[in-house]
């Protein structure tokens, strides 16, 4: 007697859905695993931010020997003055800036320069609600470097795709623009005028700046010193 075989019951959709999810899940951790550990040795060769970027992006990647390291303090000065010490996020920095925005005084982030290396290779800037949907997968990506480059290589990742002008990206492209020579030989004051434009890079101006970017710029030139002093690029350089 042949007994009837029985077809196993359906999946319900939110069995269905769960499952979708669970191996979007999977694929997303594989293949940002799998980026992470590319450009751990492979230059980026292009951001959301440039490929969306109306104005072009000129750009030239340089290794962090080959940009004066009053770039990489400068940036330190003006973004991220415990760069070397923390593990990817300043909470101190972050409370503040909750502070600071929960009382309506002027918009002011909180986000270390491996967090914002995060966003700019692996996601997109966005504005609005966009904005804090990428908060989530932010914090991964900003783990992930943190685990798999370290310091010297975030670094130079950050100075060779942060955007230093109206369609130019990276030091040695922002160099150029500016004062006409490799980012290897800038100086201090140099170097400091370009970290002070990096918030707003379309809206300040590097040369012939006055105001607060010009402040700026000088108190970040003042600033240099003291970073190497104190040690605060001792992860970079030693």
């Amino acid at each position: 007697m042949i007994e009837a075989q029985h077809t196993p019951p359906a999946r319900s959709w939110p069995s269905r859905f769960s499952l979708f999810l669970l191996k979007l899940g999977m694929w997303f951790i594989i293949a940002s695993l799998a980026l992470v550990l590319i450009f751990r040795f492979v230059p980026v060769p292009i951001t959301a931010t440039m490929l969306f970027d109306s104005n072009g992006a000129t750009r030239d990647w340089e290794p962090l020997s080959n940009i004066s390291p009053n770039l990489a303090r400068a940036v330190i000065a003006a973004e991220d003055g415990k760069f070397c010490q923390h593990s990817g996020f300043d909470t101190e920095a972050i409370e503040k800036a909750f502070e600071r925005n929960k009382q309506g005084k002027r918009m002011r982030g909180g986000s270390t320069i491996s967090q914002q290396t995060a966003k700019n290779v692996f996601l997109w800037q966005g504005s609005g609600w966009t904005r804090y949907l990428r908060k989530v997968p932010e914090v991964w990506f900003t783990f992930l470097i943190e685990t798999f480059w370290g310091k010297p290589r975030i670094m130079e990742v950050y100075l060779n795709v942060a955007e230093t002008g109206i369609g130019t990206y990276g030091a040695q492209a922002g160099a150029q623009r500016y004062f006409g020579k490799s980012a290897a030989n800038l100086t201090r004051a140099e170097a400091a005028r370009i970290a002070a434009i990096l918030p707003l890079p379309k809206k300040r101006a590097v040369k012939g700046a006055g105001g607060f970017t010009r402040r700026y710029g000088n108190t970040i030139a003042a600033r240099i010193g003291a970073v190497k002093r104190d040690g605060l690029d001792s992860c970079i350089y030693k």
